[in-house]
């Protein structure tokens, strides 16, 4: 499932490069943050017009739920995929929408660190719409990117124990060059 994401997301930067191929496309890293983990990824954006554009990413979501998520303790992570869009609204302030989809492996635990202490592994596939606001900064041949997002982590396929989902907020910061 994973290889057919990916391979997805591949022929569709190919297909729509040739429809952009004067346009200024960018590649790069995003790192994002969030109450309960952390999401490296390799982006890459291809520009729609004079103030949208498309984005992609694939990562990988490392997660610790700590006790905030159903069982006492999560801990775990998994790689994912994005598709994005991103319209200018005001003096370079950019409105948009993701769309993740994590595929997740989560050790939890209940009761840790007593004689009652069970644990165990759930695999879970994660949908996580969120809304976002960022503003890129030109740099040259470079921009650096902040962004905030807000949505939610939704547990679409679950094999073991439920975990953790529920509203997300995160924070982050792409760095791009042109191509």
């Amino acid at each position: 499932m994973i290889h057919l994401s990916f391979r997805f997301l591949i022929v569709l930067v190919i297909c729509t490069y040739s429809i952009q191929i004067n346009a200024q496309h960018q590649i790069g890293l995003e790192g994002q943050v969030y109450p309960t983990g952390i999401i490296p990824s390799v982006n890459y954006t291809m520009p729609l017009g004079q103030a949208g554009s498309l984005e992609f990413r694939v990562g990988y979501n490392i997660v610790d739920h700590r006790d905030l998520g159903i069982q006492d303790d999560e801990k775990g992570g998994g790689v994912g995929a994005s598709i994005g869009y991103s319209h200018s609204i005001w003096k370079g302030v950019r409105l948009g929408a993701r769309a993740d989809v994590w595929w997740n492996s989560i050790d939890w635990k209940m009761d840790p660190g007593t004689i009652m202490e069970v644990g165990g592994t759930t695999e879970v596939t994660v949908f996580q719409p969120t809304a976002t606001l960022d503003y890129p900064i030109n740099l040259g041949a470079w921009s650096l990117v902040p962004r905030i997002a807000f949505g939610a982590e939704i547990n679409v396929k679950t094999t073991g124990e439920e975990v953790g989902q529920g509203a997300i907020l995160l924070g982050g910061v792409s760095i791009l060059r042109s191509l």
